[in-house]
């Protein structure tokens, strides 16, 4: 079992807790918050399958987040997501002011649904909480057939976390976008990313671990370079991804986020596009096209300090197997879950 890849400049102990331990320790934590048994299950099922991703930013330290936010009432816990059908055509899940998880899936079941149907379809996600690792939900389009594209925006009046490229505080999201598509032999190919140089949930892993984060990602809040995450809290910013590249990116999912998709409950709205992509061309044959693309990539030979060259989504599934069905995170994070823990 290999270490699960980390950001995090951490110097203290680990600890190693099974899959089946984490998500039902979860799953009680969320049960007496006030979950339903459905959706704790979701919940925790889908955390705990992200750390063996190596995706520690989303994963089970979203624990201590989610139920700070029941307490203070930002998120609901005794809500379920709704599929709406609006007038004029117009499609939408309602989350309800729940976590976004369930609400994630079911725009990605539907969204499936209506493209096998029409060709394409096109949601909106709104009055949602985190809505966890996007990957999951385009990767799940994905393996039906269908691209699927997550573009989320909206509420930077409570989530000031990014400068501007060329500013010195705070004033976006971290405004993701997701792209899920059919790929090759190894399964689909999934682009999950943060406008900003990395996700705010990196930031909070850091707290909760005591560790420093990379270098050259974040500012306090003079607009000085910091790798201590309490800069953060304290009035700092992370900086967009690519510099003006990403700025731009994010740009657009506030306009989208915000402005046309109206007014922001909970922590942001969310534009979800599915085509059938199985109408372009028949299945086996994309397949085909696309492991030729991709063995090319995979040949090609790596720069210094890279050992090859990967493929985003490849890399998840590689990680959850080597895990082994094993979580390895800060000994702190896991204590401070644990203390949720009410049994």
């Amino acid at each position: 079992m290999s270490k699960t890849p980390s950001k995090l400049q951490y110097s203290g102990e680990y600890v190693t807790v099974s899959v089946d331990d984490a998500v039902a320790r979860i799953m009680r934590i969320f049960r007496h918050a006030g979950c339903d048994h459905t959706i704790a299950r979701q919940v925790a099922t889908h955390l705990a399958d992200t750390n063996l991703c190596g995706v520690e930013s989303h994963g089970i330290m979203r624990t201590i987040q989610y139920v700070e936010q029941f307490s203070t009432g930002y998120m609901r816990a005794d809500v379920a997501p709704q599929f709406n059908e609006l007038e004029g055509g117009i499609y939408e899940v309602n989350g309800n002011g729940g976590i976004g998880i369930p609400a994630m899936q079911l725009a990605a079941d539907h969204g499936c649904r209506l493209a096998r149907e029409n060709g394409m379809s096109v949601l909106a996600v709104r009055n949602v909480g985190h809505t966890g690792r996007l990957g999951a939900f385009a990767e799940s389009a994905a393996k039906e057939g269908c691209l699927c594209i997550i573009i989320g925006g909206g509420n930077r009046q409570n989530w000031r976390q990014v400068a501007p490229y060329g500013g010195a505080r705070a004033v976006l999201p971290t405004n993701p976008y997701c792209i899920g598509i059919p790929g090759g032999d190894q399964g689909p190919i999934v682009l999950d990313f943060a406008t900003s140089k990395i996700a705010g949930g990196w930031v909070y892993a850091a707290r909760s671990a005591g560790a420093k984060l990379p270098k050259d990602v974040m500012i306090d809040s003079g607009g000085n370079m910091s790798q201590d995450p309490e800069d953060y809290f304290a009035g700092g910013a992370i900086l967009p991804a690519g510099g003006a590249k990403g700025y731009a990116l994010a740009l657009i999912a506030e306009l989208i986020g915000e402005a046309m998709l109206g007014p922001v409950a909970t922590e942001m709205n969310w534009l979800m596009i599915t085509l059938d992509a199985t109408r372009y061309r028949e299945p086996s044959r994309m397949q085909t096209v696309a492991e030729e693309i991709l063995a090319e990539l995979r040949a090609c030979p790596p720069a210094p300090g890279f050992d090859r060259v990967q493929i985003p989504g490849e890399r998840e599934r590689e990680q959850r197997a080597a895990s082994a069905g094993q979580i390895i995170l800060p000994d702190a994070t896991w204590n401070q879950i644990c203390d949720l823990d009410m049994d």
